[in-house]
């Protein structure tokens, strides 16, 4: 063992223990810091707009704190954005996380001197936490590669900006440097494929220990890879890669394949991590679910799904949550985010200590028809189906199909590119379409009524999905595709990469 996994250790012994007090005291912990974002904002221009020097209680704060999306505290950014101070958070932002916006465009999201910490101490107690767990601490003696954006900062006014990826890479600690591929100038590369092969040339013949990124993308890593090295497994060529850290996307999809391209299992660290906070972390490799950072400067709140578009949302706190409901997940933070929706649904599968599932996004979701599919549910309906009828997929997306033709009833469409084909195609998309009725009631219903048809399977070629994320200029990096939508625009991109 080298010094760095030695020391590693003890270290992660102690915040270990941190980890432990805190989700002890997760309830006054965010009582606390619900208290102390409102005393130390109250003299902001947001602060002074909604009366922060007369609250006192949670019922106060959400009166005068409204639930917001990005476009809805776009004025007090443009602010920010004009070098003003002291408008969501006292000072200026250090830096603003710039990612695809949607009715706004690119979205600046602020993060501040306070905030940074929760970027980068959430990676590291995941890491640290995964040390204590399991014992595995060799890896910190080995190369560590983090498929990420560009480190390359613009200035947006005095204030630093760019991909939140590329800002944490400046602040990945001195010890972890000189473990830590691709290179700077590497990382910096825009064009993926360009990056990609590049990446491939500076880690092919290092000893890789860790690989960090979103899942789809190491898959196209590891594709490289061993096309360059014919006959190999990814095992043979990094024989102590030992564990993959991912976020953004359930892995299980990718499960199969990733595992299939290295030539074994090994251990998987789920976390996460947004522009606008690190919000939880894997901490157990057999149970499911995510710790959530209930003691880093963000105070959270939960809106019931069904509830969030209507004009009056029941909004609660931490202390109230249910177990197995799907809340929209809203967050107060030092970043100066103030009822910030931030678009994606959780649920609670624990609150001792608080674990969450990441479900899917607000606005991902199906109900062309009323029956609001949601992510979490297309994507279990496959898990299930995979595991009675074997395949192996690299993506898949839905999307519904409204103005059939003529004898022809509405149904819900699956884009589904294969590396194997299930043995009987129509075997697999009958149980998909059943495991789907058994998670969704409202879908059960259309069907069984005939107002729907069983849903249908378009296959695509190879390479479908990377094709599409390439046509959006979006190809590598942390962008993904749409697990489902409600319209047909993705699918509508898609028919020109069906299999012929």
């Amino acid at each position: 063992m080298g010094l760095k996994s030695i020391l590693a250790k003890p270290y992660a012994k102690i915040l270990s223990n941190k980890i432990e007090r805190d989700s002890n005291s997760a309830i006054k912990d965010q009582e606390d810091i619900r208290k102390k974002l409102i005393e130390k904002a109250k003299n902001t221009v947001f602060g002074q707009d909604h009366n922060f020097k007369n609250i006192r209680t949670y019922e106060d704060f959400k009166k005068n704190i409204p639930i917001r999306d990005y476009e809805e505290l776009s004025s007090y950014i443009k602010k920010l954005r004009k070098n003003e101070s002291d408008i969501l958070w006292p000072g200026l932002p250090a830096y603003f996380a710039k990612t695809s916006g949607t009715t706004s465009g690119a979205k600046f999201i602020p993060i501040t001197k306070d905030s940074i910490s929760n970027h980068i101490n959430g990676a590291k107690y995941a890491l640290l936490n995964y040390i204590q767990e399991t014992g595995n601490s060799k890896f910190t003696d080995g190369k560590m590669i983090f498929l990420s954006g560009s480190p390359e900062l613009e200035k947006e006014g005095d204030i630093l900006t760019g991909r939140l990826s590329g800002i944490v890479n400046h602040h990945v600690p001195g010890y972890l440097r000189t473990n830590q591929l691709p290179s700077y100038e590497t990382n910096c590369i825009e064009d993926w494929e360009e990056k990609l092969a590049k990446i491939i040339d500076e880690t092919e013949y290092e000893n890789m220990t860790l690989i960090s990124g979103i899942p789809p993308w190491i898959q196209m890593y590891f594709d490289w890879l061993i096309e360059r090295h014919p006959g190999k497994k990814i095992k043979d060529i990094f024989p102590n890669l030992s564990i993959i850290v991912y976020g953004g996307v359930n892995f299980e999809p990718y499960r199969k394949k990733l595992f299939e391209s290295i030539g074994k299992e090994i251990d998987t660290v789920e976390t996460y991590p947004a522009s606008e906070g690190f919000f939880a972390y894997q901490d157990k490799q057999k149970d499911n679910g995510l710790l959530l950072n209930t003691n880093s400067g963000i105070f959270f709140e939960f809106v019931p799904l069904e509830e969030f578009f209507e004009d009056n949302p029941r909004r609660i706190s931490l202390k109230d949550v249910e177990l197995g409901v799907n809340y929209a997940l809203i967050i107060n933070s030092n970043a100066g985010l103030w009822g910030y929706s931030i678009g994606d649904t959780i649920k609670f599968i624990d609150k001792n200590p608080y674990r969450i599932l990441v479900t899917g996004r607000v606005k991902h979701f199906i109900s062309a028809f009323g029956e609001h599919v949601i992510g979490e549910e297309v994507e279990k309906a496959m898990n299930k189906t995979l595991e009675k009828h074997p395949a192996i997929i690299t993506e898949f997306t839905v999307a519904p199909y409204v103005e059939t033709p003529e004898g022809i009833l509405p149904h819900h469409e699956w884009y589904i590119e294969f590396v194997e084909e299930p043995e009987n195609l129509d075997a697999f998309a009958a149980s998909l379409d059943k495991e789907l009725r058994a998670l969704n009631e409202y879908y059960d219903d259309l069907i069984g009524g005939s107002i729907l048809s069983p849903l249908k399977i378009k296959l695509l070629e190879a390479k479908a999905f990377q094709n599409y994320m390439k046509s959006l200029g979006k190809l590598g990096g942390q962008n993904k595709a749409p697990r489902l939508s409600n319209d047909r625009k993705v699918a509508e991109v898609l028919q020109k990469f069906l299999l012929k």
